[in-house]
């Protein structure tokens, strides 16, 4: 079926999510499996129940009294778990291998356009099992306003938090390209940029206002920009001390985005909750996640694409993409030895979205158990989002954010990329019949 149709039936079929809770609250669903996943233990229950009323889950366990006039849905050989969190995405634009036309593309499209795009990657992002998403960055607060309209039930979609635009320093990472200044609109504190620690305050602060729910940071230089140096800081440790403390004053966290080994060390000094990509990271840099609680988030997906594409991007770019890339993967295989802790995240938008899952892959190709990279993209990822007591885990009162894949997912974790189910808050999206 075209996916297209696949969109425009989900919008018709989910219409009645404008009153969500009156929509839900009368239907039991019993789902029943060969395999249920508890991302507490790492271990599968067998067989798997699931029964879920209205928007949580009622009970589970391997053999349950089925409430009468439940739905049964008998999946049979597939593992039931929960549905996945990825840490890191861009959902309002996706990159192609065409550098040139993505920039001119989105210089061209209106921002009402751009997140009419943003809403079908949304859709299949949430077909492709990943219930809950934390979105980055984005410009002109697109995000933002495809995370409303998912809550308010106008849209399908997974859950999101957003961090409106990143903050970064004038010339780094989160600012724009170097186009002629007369030819474009300045930047400034609304948009993120920068420069000394009061107006990094203001920047946090412009974001807040907006309705972010986490603050992302841009102490290291990146790979997709044009003139910063990939693994070189890019703010004072005073404007990184200002960003993170103004963050958690606001009871928001805050993700840095370091390359660099240098700006990771400096953003851990400061505070921050979770190092977003990582590549250079050193093994003391890692030690000291460890001994923090700071979060690694590896987006193995976003260095593998990147490295892929590097001959096709501009000259500048393919050169931090093939250091990065190169050395991304060696530093998770140290990172896990180490015992770092890890949430799954992608940078889905440097990729394709709703190929999420491919992110469990690289991780076991990488020195991870499949149990262990399911727990980075479920229990760690609602741990470090701060949402562990509404989802991530499979348990009693928590959100019905269920995913199913064909199959014993521990034996075959590419499994993950063919969901058969996907249930957020007791609908089902995908499968069931």
């Amino acid at each position: 079926m075209h996916i297209r149709s696949v969109f425009l039936g989900l919008l018709v079929a989910t219409s009645s999510l404008i009153s969500p809770a009156q929509a839900v609250e009368q239907t039991v669903v019993v789902l029943k499996a060969a395999h249920l996943f508890d991302a507490l233990s790492g271990t599968l229950m067998e067989p798997g129940m699931v029964v879920v009323a209205g928007e949580k889950i009622q009970a589970l366990g391997r053999e349950l009294t089925i409430p009468a006039g439940a739905q049964v849905i008998d999946l049979g050989d597939a593992t039931l778990m929960p549905g996945f969190i990825d840490a890191h995405v861009h959902m309002a634009g996706e990159m192609s291998n065409n550098w040139y036309g993505d920039w001119f593309n989105g210089m061209m499209r209106f921002p009402a356009e751009q997140a009419l795009y943003g809403a079908h990657y949304a859709s299949v992002t949430l077909l492709s099992g990943v219930t809950t998403v934390r979105d980055l960055g984005s410009a002109d607060f697109i995000s933002l306003g495809m995370r409303n309209a998912i809550r308010a039930g106008m849209i399908p979609g997974p859950r999101m938090l957003v961090a409106n635009y990143p903050i970064g320093a004038t010339g780094g990472h989160g600012d724009s390209n170097p186009i002629p200044p007369e030819r474009t609109v300045a930047t400034g504190v609304i948009q993120g940029v920068c420069n000394g620690a009061d107006s990094c305050r203001a920047a946090v602060r412009s974001q807040i206002k907006y309705g972010a729910d986490v603050i992302k940071l841009m102490p290291s230089g990146g790979v997709l920009s044009l003139t910063d140096p990939v693994d070189t800081p890019e703010l004072t440790q005073e404007e990184i001390n200002a960003i993170v403390s103004e963050a958690h004053a606001w009871n928001r966290k805050a993700a840095a985005h370091c390359h660099g080994d240098k700006a990771a060390k400096m953003a851990i000094a400061a505070g921050v909750d979770s190092i977003e990509h990582g590549s250079f990271l050193q093994d003391d840099t890692l030690l000291e996640m460890k001994k923090k609680h700071i979060y690694l988030v590896p987006t193995l997906s976003a260095g593998d694409t990147v490295g892929l594409m590097a001959d096709k991007l501009p000259p500048a770019i393919g050169v931090k993409a093939t250091a990065a890339s190169q050395q991304m993967q060696k530093m998770f295989q140290r990172a896990i030895k180490l015992g770092v802790p890890v949430a799954m995240g992608t940078d889905a938008g440097v990729g394709h979205h709703g190929t999420n899952a491919y992110e469990f892959v690289l991780m076991t190709r990488n020195g991870y158990t499949p149990a262990q990279a399911l727990i980075s993209g479920t229990a760690n990822g609602a741990d470090l989002l701060g949402i562990a007591a509404q989802t991530g885990t499979l348990q009693v009162g928590k959100y019905a954010d269920i995913v199913a894949v064909p199959g014993n997912v521990l034996s075959d974790i590419s499994a993950t990329q063919r969901p058969v189910l996907v249930m957020k808050e007791g609908h089902i999206y995908l499968g069931g019949k």
